[in-house]
């Protein structure tokens, strides 16, 4: 069943890091600290339909984001405030990225 109200392109990108959860103050903080230039930079992205960014106190970080077609969700692999600076401070809070990041073609939504 495909959705009325996106496109028919559309997929969900879902990236994950995890950590001890002893860092959680430092990953959250992080987490919060690089919105301030991620925000921005993601937003001049063409297709970005809804960006969600969250960390649990379990060990556990996900970015989920909702792009008009894989194209379009792919820039995040190459945007330079993401994969170089944001990387940069997840991990030196102690954060480790697990890959690959997938794209989902959506079939559904509510």
């Amino acid at each position: 069943m495909a959705t009325e109200q996106l496109p028919a392109t559309a997929v969900i990108r879902i990236s994950q890091a995890v950590f001890d959860h002893a860092q959680f103050p430092d990953v959250r903080e992080m987490s919060l600290t690089t919105s301030d230039f991620l925000i921005p930079a993601v937003k001049e992205l063409p297709g970005l339909i809804s960006f969600y960014a969250g960390v649990s106190p379990e060990g556990s970080v996900v970015n989920v984001s909702i792009w008009d077609s894989e194209e379009h969700a792919k820039q995040l692999d190459t945007l330079t405030a993401m994969v170089v600076d944001a990387r940069q401070a997840a991990e030196k809070a102690g954060a480790t990225f697990v890959r690959p990041i997938i794209n989902y073609p959506i079939d559904w939504t509510i």
